[in-house]
């Protein structure tokens, strides 16, 4: 396994720091049948619901204003020893630009998250003593956390039959069993870690990318666009861990199959439906796409793709940009193009850890990068925007 060179600070002196890990919730509800846990004698506990949830869907017509947070793969150099101290850095920092957001009338109403809880989903310690008491930093501080399955997180399987992920799988929605929608409900997809969230003008999927092949989750995400109100939802987003493009140890000219299943099926979908922007992770850096299309009437779009894998995992850098010849070829009824918008550095320090704010204001979205440990500008400047959807080019 691949370890950063950053500086071992002690976690002792970080587990102080955090004692107040999490605000503390008068009850806590008993988690729903599928959230029963396996591991032998020690269960995951669950991570506490956040003092503030979100409101259901129809509660939120008409907001058009909003922010939230997005990133990714937090496991730790100790996991299931001690807290994960960089995704504590990361928290941190969070934490902060939650108050002072708060302050000036633009609270942060959620936050999502690309998946690598830990460097073992089956493991249930990994989740107890590493991962959980960080994220009830967030959700004690009455932030809704929505998560997406990383590769550790269901070790390492890419098929619905390994007993390995069936295993890690249960360690994750005893984790996260208080924080996505419970199994039956409209946007939860049964027997998967997939779901929708609507809130105000934008319509969010997180869906489990490391079995990117199965039709069965394909047919439900298919669906749930096919059936949304675009009116009410002018603006898609979608979580997931692997991205579609990227040019760290995972993408370059060796893509992970996940990621080329992403290409041949999801994209062709996500364009279908305009969707505005994927998140992603995977890759422990940050990296910025544009990928440009047009419709059957001619008409221009594009759909943004960023990957956020900065939240404590070993850093990654840049390798090479990916073999995109037989992907565009293959889309070219579409007229598709790919940007490489911003690229990763080459070096650790030049990919610090960090996390992305996402500020919401109609159809206009404002990306900005912020890093854990001191200033971030990969786009040069604090903020961008990413334009409209539908474009002149």
């Amino acid at each position: 396994m691949h370890l950063t060179n950053v500086r071992d600070i002690s976690c002792s002196l970080f587990l102080v720091c955090a004692i107040g890990v999490a605000g503390c919730s008068s009850r806590t509800p008993r988690p729903s049948r599928d959230h029963v846990v396996a591991g032998g004698n020690t269960p995951v506990r669950p991570i506490k619901a956040p003092l503030a949830p979100l409101p259901p869907e129809t509660a939120t017509t008409g907001i058009t204003h909003f922010t939230f947070i997005a990133y990714g793969d937090s496991r730790g150099r100790h996991d299931g020893e001690a807290l994960q101290y960089e995704h504590g850095l990361v928290v941190q920092s969070m934490l902060k630009r939650i108050a002072s957001l708060a302050a000036v009338h633009d609270s942060v109403r959620f936050v999502v998250w690309s998946g690598d809880a830990a460097v073992d989903g089956r493991i249930p310690a990994q989740w107890n003593v590493s991962f959980n008491p960080l994220v009830e930093r967030i959700t004690g501080a009455g932030v809704p956390f929505f998560p997406a399955p990383g590769n550790h997180d269901v070790a390492h399987a890419d098929t619905r039959e390994s007993p390995d992920r069936e295993r890690a799988l249960r360690n994750y929605y005893a984790a996260f069993g208080f924080l996505i929608p419970p199994a039956g409900a409209p946007r939860r997809l049964a027997g998967y870690p997939t779901y929708a969230v609507g809130y105000g003008n934008s319509f969010l999927i997180g869906w489990d990318s490391n079995i990117a092949s199965d039709s069965t989750q394909f047919a439900w995400i298919r669906a749930q666009l096919e059936a949304l109100d675009r009116t009410r939802y002018p603006n898609v987003f979608v979580f997931q861990h692997h991205p579609a493009f990227s040019s760290g140890r995972h993408g370059g000219a060796h893509a992970d199959e996940q990621t080329l299943e992403i290409r041949r099926r999801y994209m062709p979908l996500f364009r279908k439906h305009h969707v505005r922007l994927i998140l992603a992770g995977h890759e422990h850096l940050f990296e910025h796409w544009v990928e440009r299309y047009q419709d059957g009437a001619g008409k221009s779009y594009r759909l943004d793709q960023i990957v956020s894998g900065g939240g404590g995992a070993p850093i990654y850098t840049y390798t090479s940009e990916p073999d995109l010849r037989d992907y565009l070829k293959s889309e070219s009824a579409e007229k598709v193009s790919v940007e490489h918008l911003v690229r990763p550095g080459t070096t650790e320090s030049s990919n610090p850890y960090h996390f992305v704010i996402v500020h919401v204001d109609g159809t206009d979205i404002r990306v900005e990068v912020v890093g854990a440990e001191h200033d971030f500008y990969p786009y040069g400047v604090p903020t961008i925007d990413l334009g409209p959807t539908m474009t002149d080019r």
